[in-house]
């Protein structure tokens, strides 16, 4: 009986991994977005080194380095020191060091000390920033859209050579 609990209880598991696995290929984000339950640090934890994820996070203790994730919500006991780079940020924390994310939301009770690079900025009234803010621009530019567009070819009877360099020759129609 006992080989036979295990190996059942392992099979749930195995299946668990592959459609977290699953989610995560069809999201930007790992099994943590996919079930929707975000990695806390609780308000009696202090964490020094850098925290990464591809999910989200929310910090209500102390963090003593860097954070990379998709979602970063700062509680109003925290207290982060160091850079944070992530798609949004909210703040009602403390923040000591630069923000660099897509969405940076401010709320009434946080203080910020650092530069802040975003696409969208939110401050409530009360919030607390000393450092630049810059507005980095969306990352939704092609290629395509930078390319200048062409001039057409020379006609046969301008003295201007075509992009190839060689005079244009008129082409007869064909019969």
């Amino acid at each position: 009986m006992f080989s036979k609990d295990s190996k059942s209880s392992a099979t749930p598991a195995t299946s668990a991994t592959a459609s977290d696995d699953n989610d995560s290929a069809g999201f930007n984000g790992g099994s943590a977005k996919a079930s929707g339950v975000p990695s806390i640090i609780s308000p009696d934890l202090k964490i020094i080194g850098d925290l990464k994820s591809g999910g989200d996070i929310q910090i209500d203790g102390t963090v003593d380095g860097d954070i990379n994730c998709r979602l970063l919500t700062i509680g109003e006991q925290a207290v982060v020191e160091g850079c944070i780079v992530a798609d949004t940020v909210r703040v009602s924390g403390t923040v000591k060091g630069q923000i660099k994310a897509r969405i940076v939301h401010l709320d009434k009770v946080a203080r910020v000390i650092g530069d802040v690079t975003h696409e969208t900025l939110t401050m409530e009234a009360g919030a607390s920033l000393e450092g630049q803010v810059k507005r980095m621009e969306p990352a939704r530019t092609t290629t395509a859209t930078k390319v200048a567009p062409m001039r057409p070819a020379a006609s046969a009877n301008d003295s201007e050579p075509s992009y190839g360099g060689a005079k244009s020759a008129t082409a007869s129609p064909a019969a």
